[in-house]
């Protein structure tokens, strides 16, 4: 009788510890389905690198007077890029990956002192004479934070776009008087004007340059200073 009564006892309790971990289960299962898919480089290359693009500054007699790199950042064709590459510039044009070439640009909103400056490309050719749209980098809303990792694409010569990897190393440092994010992504002549592009694949911020008192930290211009150029009328 007391065995009974043992394995009687020892089956409810079975029981109930199922019934009570159902729940957390259930919770467990929804954290990972709400957790967002993160991807490693060669994910963000393969995903964006068509929203990605040579910018060559003309002179009036179209010599070439600087060159950087932009970044599509709507299906309709606004692009950013830093200031300092077009700053004075007769002409614009973009070469994309595929060899295309995407003329004449118009600046429609420039900030020289954050760096920030907004293009408009032309409107974009389907292969049958129609309207078609630009392949555009989502645009973070939120403010990068210490340590989360990075990516930042550029153009050192003309065909040949890189990518490079490292984290934030500050989301918001004072500069010379402006807000900057620092990145130990490597960037390289060429790459200003670029993006920097978190693991979700969004457009996190706009390349601008190299910290000299810092080796291997490098500048970029937080999105709040492209999103406050793109409310400007234009």
């Amino acid at each position: 009788m007391k065995l009974k009564l043992k394995l009687i006892t020892f089956m409810i309790g079975i029981l109930l510890l199922g019934w009570f971990s159902l729940p957390f289960q259930g919770q467990e299962n929804a954290v990972k389905a709400d957790q967002p898919t993160t991807y490693n480089a060669e994910e963000i290359y393969d995903q964006l690198e068509d929203a990605v693009f040579y910018i060559r500054a003309l002179n009036a007699d179209d010599s070439l007077k600087a060159a950087g790199t932009g970044v599509v950042i709507s299906p309709e064709g606004l692009a950013a890029t830093a200031y300092h590459v077009i700053d004075g510039a007769e002409k614009l044009e973009a070469i994309f990956n595929d060899g295309r070439v995407v003329a004449p640009i118009e600046v429609v909103g420039t900030d020289e002192g954050t760096d920030a400056a907004v293009l408009k490309l032309p409107e974009l050719k389907s292969a049958t004479g129609g309207a078609a749209l630009y392949h555009a980098l989502p645009v973070r809303e939120t403010a990068v934070k210490h340590g989360e990792k990075v990516f930042a694409i550029g153009y050192p010569m003309k065909n040949t776009p890189i990518i490079t990897e490292g984290i934030v190393n500050s989301p918001k440092a004072e500069i010379n008087g402006r807000d900057r994010i620092l990145t130990s992504a490597q960037v390289v002549s060429g790459m200003s004007g670029g993006p920097l592009i978190d693991q979700l694949g969004r457009l996190s911020g706009i390349i601008s340059g190299s910290l000299r008192t810092m080796n291997n930290i490098h500048l970029i211009i937080d999105m709040k200073d492209i999103r406050s150029l793109l409310q400007q009328p234009y």
